[in-house]
């Protein structure tokens, strides 16, 4: 009766290691645990979510009217004057200066950092009519090269193009090619440059209520993203988590074994 203990508690342990390993591994590997609660409470989505301008960003603008001519004293390598916006990747962007402000033809300096584009757009388009320079105008502002930087941990880091307005950091660490299982989930820094200060926050991937109410669930332009590596790993590459599950692989192996000898020798 006491041999036929040595084998099963082999087979107990392993199933216990093995187990253990799997939970593990998949709680901190799961984006958005808890995420199934929004199916009770849903969250309004912020729907005139719209990025604001900074210094040092790039600005296409575009001036559009019925007359042609009248456009010419505003069209530059900078500010794209026509009666159709379809030149506007030909212009070389007006920069915001460090106080905010830009320079457009003939309007002179205009505040544009804390404006969404559409609000600086309305703010150059009422400077032309009340200026009588143009009694019908379009205007058209966009970003121009509107970055991110993904660093870390991460699939491909470096630097992104923002595709929209409303990027999400999952959509950036897609952009990034994904984390690797060595990524650390708990601890995502993002660092962003508000009102001349540099802030840090710190998104838990793996909550979903965390991702949802950050306040840098959408990122915005010249923001950094930065995966830290699992502090579990040493200078190899292995892990805790990779020596217990090798150990209880082997021990599931030596249980197999003993269980065969000793039906054998029965």
């Amino acid at each position: 009766m006491k041999s036929c203990r040595v084998p099963f508690l082999f087979v107990l342990l392993a199933c216990v290691l093995g187990g253990m390993t799997s939970c593990v591994s998949s709680k901190k590997m799961l984006y958005l645990q808890g995420a199934d609660k929004l199916h009770e409470n849903p969250q309004k989505i912020e729907s005139n979510y719209e990025l604001r301008i900074k210094p040092d960003d790039q600005l296409l603008i575009t001036i559009n009217s019925k007359a042609p001519e009248l456009l010419t004293p505003f069209a530059n390598s900078q500010v794209l004057g026509s009666s159709s916006s379809t030149n506007v990747q030909e212009t070389t962007g007006l920069l915001v200066s460090q106080s905010g402000k830009i320079e457009i033809p003939v309007l002179g300096e205009m505040q544009a950092a804390g404006l969404t584009r559409q609000e600086l757009a309305d703010a150059i388009k009422n400077k032309l009519i009340e200026g009588e320079y143009i009694k019908d105008p379009t205007v058209l502002v966009r970003f121009k090269g509107a970055k991110i930087v993904v660093l870390g941990e991460v699939g491909s880091p470096g630097v992104k193009d923002l595709p929209g307005e409303r990027v999400t950091i999952l959509e950036a660490i897609g952009l990034a090619g994904d984390l690797p299982p060595t990524a650390h989930r708990e601890n995502i820094l993002v660092i962003r440059e508000e009102n001349g200060e540099r802030k840090s926050y710190s998104v838990n991937l793996t909550s979903g209520e965390d991702i949802l109410n950050s306040p840098v669930f959408y990122l915005q332009q010249n923001d950094v993203v930065y995966v830290e590596p699992n502090k579990a790993i040493n200078v190899k590459g292995s892990s805790a988590l990779t020596y217990l599950s090798a150990g209880s692989s082997i021990i599931g192996v030596l249980a197999s074994i003993l269980s065969l000898v000793f039906i054998l020798t029965k």
